[in-house]
């Protein structure tokens, strides 16, 4: 559908391009969208209806969001961002820059920014702020005919109508029923008499990952959030569970990093390196692996001239893998907390040279504390203090080197444009392999030539 798409829109074929949308599938646009120019996708949103539009851009991945609407006109951005539902919106806006944000409160109805306000007003990882205020709520005196007309009215204003959540007089959330179990009732019985009482709920300050496996582990479709009164202000669906598992699973493999509370989002890249055909995945990986097979060539061939060392010196092979090991960890330690710098705003391209010096000096700090301490274990072990001394000092160095790799390479891949997610980690080790070896053999050769 995408080549379709763009060759309409090449061939200024407006109106088959309209008729095409308008025949396909929500999905269908979705996907294409991810794989069009912001100009083209400018046209392809203003070809779409209204509700279409709108229900492709909710579904669309927040970095996906900014790109388009930085396309669109300050009248169109804030039309759709008043359109939203109230927590796709708050999770847009938490992106935005806060000029931004207050700009496009400020220019949305009075009804929508309460609700916007409201739930930017509860703690940014807790139920509250996750939590939509469109949902449909049922008196437990009313009877079964009441609240199906009463479904029936509401029902394009809600986010969900398939779980359906019943109060008292004072709004205290009293039980639950499906949607499937009021169309069965008869139209006489109340909704205290059909509705599931004492159901399960979480509070507006509860954890989102604890909402979020709740949903999971009861299989929910939506759970209710009350207050500290037990009122219901809100509910969290599905959809936004799945979301908040997603960005803590991020989260978990940032942690392996030796990381935390780290997350990442290049969604549009992490879509095409997952979901995309052989071929553009091909496009994107196999030249970063094709150069850093050359650089493990060239390895060998470092090796191999220090071969008559190695020969007359069995105990510095030893080292060899722990240096480059060690340089390898902290390289991938500065190169996740780039990417999180950079995602999150911390680290500013423009402003690069700041935090790339510090970066430098941790890794020269940290170099020194580990060099020392492998040091002086490897004199003892090997009964060679000179060795111990070459490796401490190539631990040095070659950690302060794989720092400044770890903030560089993916520095000079965004700046080619070039995926870093991709590119980063085998261009760092590469390099820092290579570095390391030559280090390494040169301080041996430094102190320990009088033995060979």
């Amino acid at each position: 559908m995408t080549g379709t798409i763009i060759e309409l829109i090449n061939a200024k074929e407006m109106e088959r391009l309209k008729a095409l949308l308008q025949s396909a599938e929500e999905l269908e646009v979705l996907q294409a969208i991810y794989d069009l120019s912001p100009e083209e996708q400018v046209i392809v949103f203003r070809l779409l209806s209204k509700d279409t539009a709108l229900s492709v851009f909710e579904e669309l991945d927040t970095d996906e969001q900014h790109i388009l609407l930085s396309s669109f006109t300050y009248e169109k951005t804030a039309e759709f961002v008043n359109e939203l539902a109230p927590d796709d919106r708050v999770r847009l806006l938490d992106e935005l820059p806060a000029t931004v944000a207050k700009k496009l409160i400020a220019s949305i109805s009075h009804e929508e920014r309460e609700a916007t306000s409201l739930l930017m007003g509860y703690d940014a990882r807790s139920a509250g702020r996750i939590m939509t205020t469109e949902f449909i709520a049922l008196n437990k005196e009313i009877t079964a005919s009441a609240a199906l007309d009463k479904v029936r009215k509401q029902a394009k204003e809600k986010e969900t109508i398939y779980t359906l959540f019943v109060t008292d007089n004072h709004k205290k959330l009293e039980g639950v029923l499906s949607l499937k179990d009021l169309v069965m009732a008869e139209s006489v019985e109340k909704i205290e008499a059909i509705m599931s009482k004492k159901p399960i709920s979480v509070s507006t300050d509860t954890d989102q990952e604890e909402v979020a496996r709740t949903l999971q582990e009861l299989d929910l479709l939506a759970i209710p959030v009350v207050d500290r009164e037990d009122r219901l202000v809100g509910i969290v669906t599905i959809d936004d569970a799945v979301d908040v598992l997603e960005e803590e699973t991020t989260e978990d493999i940032f942690d392996h990093a030796g990381l935390a509370d780290i997350t990442g989002n290049e969604s549009d890249r992490s879509e095409l390196l997952v979901n995309g055909s052989l071929w553009n995945i091909w496009k994107v990986r196999l030249p970063i692996l094709l150069i850093t097979l050359a650089f493990a060539l060239f390895s060998g061939v470092i090796i191999d001239e220090f071969e008559g060392i190695l020969e007359e010196i069995v105990a510095v092979a030893i080292f060899i893998p722990l240096i480059m090991g060690m340089s390898g960890n902290v390289g991938t330690q500065s190169s996740t907390v780039f990417a999180r710098g950079v995602v999150l705003g911390h680290i500013q391209i423009k402003n690069f040279m700041r935090p790339f010096l510090k970066e430098i000096l941790v890794g020269f700090s940290i170099g020194m504390v580990l060099g020392v301490a492998t040091g002086v274990i490897a004199a003892i072990w090997q009964g060679m203090p000179m060795l111990g001394l070459a490796v401490g000092l190539a631990l040095v160095v070659t950690m302060t080197v794989a720092s400044l790799l770890g903030y560089l390479v993916p520095f000079i891949l965004i700046k080619l444009n070039v995926d870093q997610a991709a590119g980063s980690a085998p261009i760092i080790t590469s390099i820092k392999d290579i570095v390391g070896l030559v280090i390494y053999f040169v301080f041996v050769s430094a102190f320990l030539g009088h033995m060979l």
